[in-house]
């Protein structure tokens, strides 16, 4: 009588596994589009919107850790934490932060505008479209 042994893990079960470590990837590595562009200043919509998140995220002192903040309006922003710049776009050698250009309420849905900081220089970056482009603030 033969008897077939099988070793290891199923296909499906090595399937799912190998699923999940590429949406992981995915996710960590955030491809930015090849259209990406940074500009020198900011002249187009929104950016009164995020030179004022601007200015009242200095005067929280540009917090580091991730989370929510009270807001002058009575909600709440958001405070992303590091901003890496994997993609190369602004400035090297600096430590970025991301903070979120428009208030909610406490827990809702983050939209794509942020602002970026250089926390050492105050230099900061407008992006509307969730770090497609950037515009110096």
């Amino acid at each position: 009588m033969h008897t077939s042994q099988r070793s290891g893990p199923s296909w499906t079960v090595r399937l799912t596994v190998i699923l999940a470590a590429i949406t992981s990837l995915i996710a960590l590595v955030h491809i930015t589009p090849a259209n990406a562009a940074v500009y020198g200043s900011c002249t187009i919509s929104r950016c009164a919107d995020a030179r004022t998140a601007k200015s009242i995220w200095a005067s929280k002192g540009y917090p580091t850790t991730r989370g929510w903040y009270s807001w002058p309006d009575g909600k709440y922003n958001f405070a992303g934490g590091r901003f890496y710049n994997r993609e190369g776009q602004l400035p090297s050698g600096a430590t970025y932060y991301e903070y979120d250009v428009y208030s909610r309420p406490y827990g809702a849905a983050r939209d794509a505008y942020r602002i970026v900081v250089n926390r050492s220089t105050g230099v900061a970056w407008f992006s509307p479209n969730h770090y497609t482009d950037f515009y110096r603030l």
